[in-house]
């Protein structure tokens, strides 16, 4: 058995891809329209590692989609939390739960999909703005 991807709806699929992949870093590595479905589906992946991937599905008639219980949220590692916190801010994403602790950040997707951010190895020292930093909102 071998794990695939995880799929999520969103509502706009540039706004989405501005975050996934402007914001975020990770990259398209397939794309499917279906034109009698009315479905556009984008597979993303963190750079080098195709192995876990997320599933954009935009369906293109108007659609709300409530966030359930049992999902709990997205994780990626990264090389440098603060450098990834400040790249995701100068899009304009909010830092709902700053990495105080040099190891750990939460942020969420336009559609309200929880991402957590874990710093690679063991924390960083802890740093100024984020160790200041209050937490925003829900995560």
């Amino acid at each position: 058995m071998k794990y695939l991807h995880t799929m999520v709806r969103v509502t706009d699929i540039d706004q989405s891809l501005r975050f996934y992949c402007g914001a975020l870093g990770l990259r398209e590595v397939r794309r499917y329209d279906s034109e009698q479905g009315r479905y556009t589906l984008v597979f993303l992946a963190a750079p080098g590692d195709e192995s876990a991937q997320v599933e954009l599905t935009w369906n293109w008639g108007p659609e709300a989609y409530g966030i359930g219980r049992a999902f709990g949220h997205l994780a990626y590692e990264v090389d440098d939390i603060y450098a990834a916190c400040q790249q995701l801010m100068d899009h304009g994403v909010t830092i709902n739960r700053p990495p105080r602790d040099g190891r750990m950040a939460f942020v969420r997707s336009p559609d309200g999909i929880s991402v957590e951010l874990l710093q690679k190895g063991g924390a960083r020292p802890a740093e100024e703005p984020w160790k200041s930093m209050p937490n925003t909102g829900t995560w």
